[in-house]
């Protein structure tokens, strides 16, 4: 999961566009999710582009190919996630200033910063602060349309009334039981049904690529060996050696282990994506996994 953006996979994006995007409203998002989310709100009237989309690509990585620049500088809407998730995205708008854009940053919108949990697609406030927030900069950038932004915005939101309904209940039944993961990606959804996320020190070293205290990864096995957390959540698309090792120990010792990711799979919307991982963690907590 280390790779950078591929310029010529972005070209083809572009150019496969073609003149159909040039009567759109020309929108950029840093990661695939609020592209998908763009692209449910605006409908037809949007051209979409989405900078992070492969699950083998690392935000923290990116590599800005002229074509990526060229893009983001002809967008009248641009989609970052904010909270040093994307510090890049930022760079590269201050250098193509273009006064008529807009540019949403979700931390920004739900009050988050750098050096709080980063994946804030997870957090139950996100998706909702971002569609009201999309939607009126559709609506102000393309006037002709607005009363269709604010109904697909409407459709969006009633979308995620199962979900959270899903996590009220996981909270009441749920609250208090300790899980693991094996980085913090899922962890603004644990955070919300109220479990307690042990071993977080390991984790923060998984996210930030240094290696985790010898402490701490005992003190993680011994947790797992002896069952004393109810799950292990695993981000699936990295495939370090210590991650797969922790896998490995909860699979013997039988504690269920719940894949997430970090990137929407291809072909998935958000909320099927995020109901499909909240069953597998029910599942888990509940026993029958």
């Amino acid at each position: 999961m280390r790779a950078a953006l591929s310029a010529v996979g972005l070209l083809l994006l572009v150019l496969g566009n073609g003149a159909a995007a040039q009567d759109k409203l020309s929108v950029v998002a840093a990661e695939s999710v609020y592209g998908d989310v763009t692209q449910q709100i605006g409908g037809e009237h949007v051209a979409v582009i989405s900078l992070i989309s492969s699950p083998s690509q690392d935000p923290h990585l990116f590599e800005a190919s002229p074509t990526a620049v060229r893009a983001l500088a002809d967008a009248r809407i641009v989609i970052g996630n904010g909270a040093d998730y994307d510090p890049w995205l930022d760079k590269l708008l201050s250098a193509s200033p273009r006064p008529e854009r807009s540019e949403i940053n979700i931390a920004r919108l739900i009050g988050r910063k750098a050096g709080d949990n980063p994946h804030l697609w997870y957090d139950p406030a996100a998706m909702p602060a971002f569609a009201e927030a999309l939607a009126a900069a559709l609506g102000k950038a393309d006037p002709a349309h607005k009363q269709d932004y604010d109904t697909r915005k409407n459709t969006f939101l009633a979308s995620l009334k199962p979900m959270q309904e899903k996590i009220a209940a996981m909270r009441a039944k749920y609250k208090g039981q300790p899980v693991a993961a094996t980085e913090p990606v899922f962890e603004p959804v644990t955070d919300a049904i109220g479990l307690v996320n042990r071993n977080r020190r390991f984790q923060l070293s998984m996210m930030n690529d240094t290696e985790p205290s010898a402490k701490d990864l005992a003190a993680f096995e011994s947790d797992l060996k002896q069952h004393a957390v109810k799950a292990l959540i695993n981000n699936t698309q990295v495939s370090e050696p210590l991650a797969q090792r922790l896998v490995a120990i909860a699979q013997a010792a039988k504690v269920p282990v719940v894949g997430v990711t970090e990137t929407l799979p291809p072909g998935e919307h958000f909320q099927d994506w995020l109901m499909r991982e909240l069953d597998a963690l029910e599942n888990a907590l509940s026993g029958t996994h």
